[in-house]
């Protein structure tokens, strides 16, 4: 039997794990392959150039879905800019498509928050309930899921400095911080961050969590949109093959270490340092896409979390989230054999 949590509950999944949003990755293809397979798909919105395009994205992701109950939903991350995107365009879109399944990150929340759990689709009336969305928000610190908590989130997303992307400034691994987070939090939270397999997520279920979130770990899935070489790439990886970028610009980013990634820490490392204006052209969103429609992994900037370290094949979404879930299970069940239950073995007795 799969592994039931609230997060299962919760979502209507059928297996405790989450793909992660992901720029240029989180697209119909991969979105509706994890669907398919029983856990929750994530489509990236900014992946899309405008809060129409995502639209397109979701009725796609559906054709792909086909009759199943594959559930899926909407990364909307966040970013620091001086000309940010149509946040509530990408939402709204989202939401008068019927997506009930939101995951955020980044800078504040709250009016997305507010906005996506108070919008009414055209045709309800006053009277009538504002349909149940369900919010996963990303966090690297408690105090943050602490924040997230009282806005109103249902799930946080507890992203360890073992993640890809932006672990933020405090260096804290997965195993404390989600320890801290079953002492401090009321509601339920995933494990974000160096999962990868079954033993993960039993870990991660024994630490308090209802479930897991993976990125890198689906990019190196057969319906990944990714290139071939990407993949092969990550599968010939180890944990020590990550590099972090931005530290000194107090923006820190794990992404793969690669030719490009490590002149941009060279450049952080001069006697003064680097400004963003020196790197940008370096760090470009359009050479990272590169990466992953030419299969050159020196072509620019991609993220990659250390779980490259554990992964060894190219699997089918279907395959890896069975294989994860009934691992864990086992290993669950193996566990549980440990514990004596007031019942000492014979040979235990005999030594006392």
């Amino acid at each position: 039997m799969p592994i039931a949590t609230e997060l299962t509950r919760m979502l209507g999944i059928k297996y405790p794990i989450v793909q992660g949003g992901m720029q240029w990755v989180g697209t119909p293809p991969l979105a509706a392959a994890v669907a398919l397979s029983g856990a929750c798909g994530m489509l990236t919105a900014l992946t899309q150039p405008s809060p129409d395009a995502l639209r397109e994205a979701i009725r796609e992701t559906r054709r792909r879905i086909g009759g199943s109950k594959g559930r899926f939903g909407v990364n909307i991350t966040l970013l620091p800019s001086i000309n940010p995107p149509d946040y509530a365009g990408y939402a709204r879109a989202a939401l008068e498509e019927g997506v009930d399944i939101f995951e955020t990150a980044g800078n504040n929340p709250k009016p997305l928050i507010e906005f996506i759990k108070s919008f009414k689709p055209a045709g309800l009336s006053e009277s009538d309930a504002v349909p149940k969305r369900f919010i996963i928000h990303k966090c690297v610190t408690v105090k943050h899921a602490l924040s997230g908590q009282k806005m109103g989130v249902d799930v946080l997303s507890i992203d360890g400095f073992e993640c890809a992307g932006h672990p933020g400034e405090d260096d804290i691994g997965g195993l404390v911080l989600l320890a801290r987070a079953a002492d401090e939090l009321s509601i339920p939270y995933i494990a974000s961050g160096g999962f990868a397999d079954g033993k993960g997520l039993a870990a991660a279920l024994s630490l308090g969590a209802a479930g897991v979130n993976m990125g890198t770990r689906f990019m190196c899935t057969v319906e990944s949109p990714i290139h071939q070489k990407i993949k092969e790439k990550i599968v010939q990886s180890t944990e020590k093959d990550t590099i972090h970028i931005f530290r000194t610009l107090r923006n820190t980013a794990r992404v793969y270490r690669n030719a490009v990634s490590t002149e941009v820490v060279r450049l952080e490392r001069r006697p003064g340092g680097a400004k963003f204006e020196e790197l940008r052209e370096l760090v470009s969103g359009a050479r990272g896409k590169k990466v992953y429609e030419t299969g050159d992994s020196d072509a620019g900037i991609w993220s990659a979390g250390i779980a490259v370290g554990l992964i060894n094949d190219i699997p089918t979404c279907h395959d890896l989230v069975r294989k994860i879930d009934g691992d864990a299970s086992n290993i669950i069940k193996r566990m549980n054999s440990f514990v004596d239950n007031g019942n000492e073995s014979a040979s235990v007795r005999a030594k006392l």
